[in-house]
């Protein structure tokens, strides 16, 4: 990113920024979204700043898939979900320019894609909830 525009992810990455880790290894991290749409949302992203899946290399694209895989079985068991939504936005609806991945809980009846689908955003009650929700997803990895 540009000097007047700072990557916050990049900041999440490099621990320049605070976040509720629930997964990390060489070359990806994975955090709760703070403004989820559902508790348990989970953004996994590359470590290394790429804009989107276009720029992405192979080893950087496995290596996200891996993660997500795990972090699917981590977040559905934490959260007692009924399945999992993985979505990538890339250029449209991409709200931070860093190559990220949504890992998000989903319930029968959760009305995530009803015919007239607007998508709230919700919030964690305090930083202990997120702390609680981060731990019981970390516990839960395969």
């Amino acid at each position: 990113m540009t000097a007047e525009k700072p990557c916050p992810f990049c900041a999440i990455a490099s621990g320049e920024a605070e976040a509720h880790v629930v997964l990390e290894d060489t070359q990806t991290i994975a955090f709760l979204d703070r403004s989820p749409l559902f508790i348990g949302h989970v953004l996994l992203i590359p470590r290394a700043h790429i804009r989107t899946i276009y720029e992405a290399d192979d080893a950087t694209l496995e290596a996200m898939a891996r993660a997500a895989k795990r972090l699917a079985i981590a977040v559905t068991t934490a959260m007692a979900a009924d399945g999992i939504f993985v979505a990538q936005n890339n250029v449209i609806s991409q709200s931070v320019e860093h190559l990220h991945t949504h890992i998000i809980p989903r319930r029968k009846g959760d009305g995530l894609f009803s015919p007239r689908v607007i998508w709230k955003r919700v919030r964690y009650c305090d930083q202990a909830q997120m702390a609680e929700v981060a731990a019981a997803i970390r516990g839960a990895l395969p």
